[in-house]
């Protein structure tokens, strides 16, 4: 009886297998350790079905953002002893997530792109390299709040075409001045410019949102995976919204650099359990 969980800085996804049964999925609160106490996490999770499945959970296996360190992890763990003391537990970086999710237990390159960026050499067994991301002000390339950093600068400096000048104005009705509030004086400004990103979506075809989505996504490539030893040679595997729904100039970039591109997918948990399973009936 396995319980696994994917979490972001916003959601958690569960995902709890029982021998011979449907995997149950659900949803909890994010738990990023630099932002949230073992107590804050504790009581937040006694309102949600994990406060069901206590006693009924042999190994718990959790990933998640700001899981950076031993320090990060024992946040996230203690919260765990307290549904599950008998189970084992294990807490890992969702870094590690996309490795076991896209490459198992083979060698390649495991990235994500979504909000934020990440990447990182991978053995099949451990991360053996990483990059640091750096965050949407100094780094992130290919990410969300990047991409949206990008729209919105174009759009404020009127460098992007007319006509999407106009269809930007008229999906996003705001002032000069609240771009600049919502950027430079609220919380979490890298998801305000993240949210743009459908924008690039919707229009794609047009050669002006194509070109910055891959011109980013080259960016990432040339900062982040070509840091790491034998890179031409690797796949290059990637999870998150941002890749997913634009895997067509993904692979495009991949491409035309000669390299490999592997798995893409929009979010890893399915194959989590896929592979702990997997390597469960191995051991």
């Amino acid at each position: 009886m396995i319980l696994i969980a994917d979490s972001g800085s916003t959601k958690t996804s569960w995902c709890f297998s029982e021998k011979g049964k449907e995997p149950e999925l659900f949803n909890t609160g994010g738990v990023n350790p630099f932002f949230r106490t073992t107590e804050n996490i504790v009581s937040e999770w006694k309102e949600t079905p994990l406060a069901n499945l206590s006693g009924k959970v042999e190994r718990v296996f959790f990933y998640g953002a700001g899981v950076v360190n031993e320090e990060k992890a024992d946040v996230i763990k203690k919260a765990l002893d307290v549904f599950f003391p008998e189970a084992q537990k294990e807490v890992h970086s969702d870094l590690l997530a996309a490795a076991h999710a896209t490459l198992g237990n083979k060698s390649g390159i495991a990235c994500i792109l979504g909000t934020g960026s990440n990447s990182c050499l991978y053995d099949g067994k451990t991360i053996t390299a990483h990059v640091p991301p750096l965050g949407f002000i100094l780094g992130d390339e290919g990410s969300g709040a990047v991409l949206g950093r990008q729209l919105v600068g174009d759009f404020l400096k009127k460098t992007m075409p007319a006509e999407l000048q106009h269809l930007f104005q008229q999906k996003y009705p705001l002032e000069y001045a609240d771009f600049l509030n919502r950027v430079y004086r609220h919380e979490k400004p890298n998801q305000f410019l993240a949210g743009f990103v459908p924008f690039l979506s919707e229009n794609i075809q047009n050669e002006y949102c194509q070109n910055l989505v891959e011109n980013a996504f080259d960016s990432f490539i040339l900062r982040n995976v070509a840091q790491y030893e034998n890179y031409e040679n690797q796949p290059i595997c990637f999870v998150g919204s941002v890749a997913f729904y634009f895997q067509k100039q993904l692979k495009n970039v991949l491409l035309r650099r000669n390299l490999v591109p592997g798995i893409i997918l929009k979010e890893p948990l399915l194959k989590l359990m896929e592979f702990h399973l997997q390597n469960n009936n191995h051991e």
